[in-house]
């Protein structure tokens, strides 16, 4: 199982452009339209070059977060677990 780290949490219009690729393509999968103040998650997954997406207002709690990542086969480490609750508690 890869570990996910947070690479950081921006605003759409603040994504810094290594990151966009990714962050169209999930929107894609989720037919989302991304709004320029939508808050964007990106996770680092350890042992690849790839990055999850996650677009905060998607959920509602961390549960659903560390289901999505078991379906990738990833798993949140400790900091970013906690980091992503206290967001999500917060939003």
């Amino acid at each position: 199982m890869f570990i996910a780290s947070l690479a950081g949490i921006f605003k759409y219009d603040e994504i810094p452009e290594k990151f966009g690729p990714y962050v169209q393509y999930k929107a894609t999968l989720e037919n989302k339209d991304i709004e320029e103040d939508d808050e964007i998650a990106i996770l680092n997954i350890s042992g690849t070059e790839s990055y999850h997406v996650l677009f905060l207002n998607s959920y509602n709690s961390i549960d659903e977060i560390i289901e999505e990542l078991k379906n990738a086969e990833a798993k949140l480490n400790y900091n970013t677990k906690k980091i992503l609750e206290e967001h999500l508690t917060t939003t």
